[in-house]
C-alpha cells in the first residue's frame, strides 16, 4: 500500500508562513511527478503546485510568488515553502504522486489563515 505523509499544517495569521511537507517511498517518490492540491470547504480540489522528478515547478496563479515547491531526493520528501499567507489560502492541502503506476494521495493537513 502506497502511502504518502503529510506535515506542517496549522493556524497561522495573515501574512504568516507556513511549510508543508510530504514523504513517501523512494520507489515511488524517484518515478512520480509531485503535487500539492487544496480543497477549501465548498470548493473543488485545485492543483497548487508540482514539481518533476528533474526538479522542474509549476505554480498556479494564485499562489505564484508566494509558495516555493521543492524536493530533496535523499528524504523522498517535498516541501511546500508558504509566505505571505492570506484568509483565501485556508483549505486542507493534499499531496498527491503521479506516474506510470498511477496516482496515490495523501489524507491531507489543514491550513488555517485566520486573525
Amino acid at each position: 500500500q502506497v502511502q504518502l505523509m503529510e506535515s506542517g499544517g496549522g493556524l497561522v495569521q495573515p501574512g504568516g508562513s507556513l511549510r508543508l511537507s510530504c514523504v513517501t517511498s523512494r520507489t515511488i517518490f524517484s518515478r512520480s511527478v509531485m503535487n500539492w492540491y487544496r480543497q477549501a470547504p465548498g470548493k473543488q480540489r485545485e492543483l497548487v503546485a508540482l514539481i518533476t522528478s528533474g526538479g522542474l515547478t509549476d505554480y498556479s496563479d494564485s499562489v505564484k510568488d508566494r509558495f516555493t515547491l521543492s524536493r530533496d531526493n535523499a528524504k523522498n520528501t517535498i516541501y511546500l515553502q508558504m509566505n505571505n499567507l492570506k484568509p483565501e489560502d485556508t483549505a486542507v492541502y493534499y499531496c498527491k504522486a503521479g506516474g506510470a503506476n498511477g496516482d496515490f494521495w495523501g489524507q491531507g493537513t489543514q491550513v488555517t489563515v485566520s486573525s
